[in-house]
């Protein structure tokens, strides 16, 4: 559900007009997403204070799976639940899980989690929600909902962007510096009217709902653009989604430059920049039922 960011699951951003330089789909962002972050992830699945490798693990609003194949991963002898409201996100998920031969250890389940009732996902060890949790209209009675479905000892990890990621030097676009910076204040206070919860401190309400929060790690996230060509794909993505929100509350130049760089036939296309940077923050909690 990615943020207008795309990062996630019921993912949140409204479809994207078709503009002359084409849009790109929110399961494309995600799989972007999943790509130039997958050092990260990884990270974060090793960082677990599990006490035992979990065998059961539910992914909650799972997207295309930018969680489900590091756990999996990590974790050879689970199996995962994939949860996402949306039918097509699941379907790509389950087309990776046979290209990588491991769909008999991948169930996958649609269910909208702002439902009062869940669909039975068994008694997970693990409970895994990146992106997910700040979309969801009553998190605290999810929270509630996920405490009593663990087994007891089971783990819950939230793992949250710090917004959407930042790519542009603040130099750029040499005609309008600091556009981003301005496309992304006018996002955040769209977002803020829709999203409540995006950016909250999940520390309490996990507490709130009975959970032990046994540790919580912000990871900076900065990764030059040189080290793979995905990092342009998933900037233009990014700000292809951004834009089709927020085009109404940018000024006339600011728009301008912005469809500059999102037009592929440009020479001052983002997607023939060499100087991006993905940055950004990654916060995980890990709460414990005891």
């Amino acid at each position: 559900m990615t943020q207008t960011h795309p990062q996630s699951h019921h993912h949140a951003a409204p479809h994207a007009h078709h503009q002359q330089h084409g849009t790109v789909g929110q399961a494309e962002i995600l799989d972007l997403d999943a790509e130039v972050l997958a050092e990260h992830t990884a990270a974060i699945t090793a960082w677990l204070p599990l006490h035992t490798a979990p065998h059961h693990i539910v992914d909650l609003g799972c997207g295309t799976g930018a969680g489900t194949f590091p756990l999996l991963d990590r974790f050879p002898d689970s199996h995962v639940t994939a949860v996402d409201a949306s039918a097509d996100h699941l379907r790509r998920l389950r087309t990776k899980a046979c290209a990588r031969g491991v769909e008999e250890r991948v169930r996958t389940v649609q269910a909208d989690l702002d439902e009062a009732a869940w669909p039975d996902l068994g008694s997970p060890d693990l409970v895994w929600a990146s992106a997910s949790m700040h979309h969801m209209t009553h998190p605290a009675r999810a929270l509630r909902t996920v405490h009593d479905a663990l087994a007891p000892g089971g783990l819950f990890a939230v793992v949250e962007l710090a917004g959407h990621p930042r790519f542009l030097p603040e130099s750029a676009p040499e005609d309008r510096p600091g556009l981003e910076e301005r496309v992304h204040a006018a996002a955040d206070r769209l977002q803020a009217e829709h999203m409540p919860h995006r950016g909250a401190d999940w520390g309490p309400m996990l507490t709130a709902a009975g959970f032990t929060v046994e540790d919580e790690r912000t990871i900076a996230v900065n990764i030059e653009g040189s080290r793979s060509d995905a990092i342009g794909r998933y900037a233009d993505g990014v700000l292809q989604r951004i834009r089709s929100v927020i085009a109404e509350r940018l000024s006339r130049e600011d728009l301008a430059a912005l469809d500059q760089l999102l037009d592929a036939s440009s020479p001052h296309s983002i997607l023939r920049r060499n100087d991006l940077t993905v940055r950004t923050e990654r916060t995980v909690w890990a709460a414990r039922r005891i």
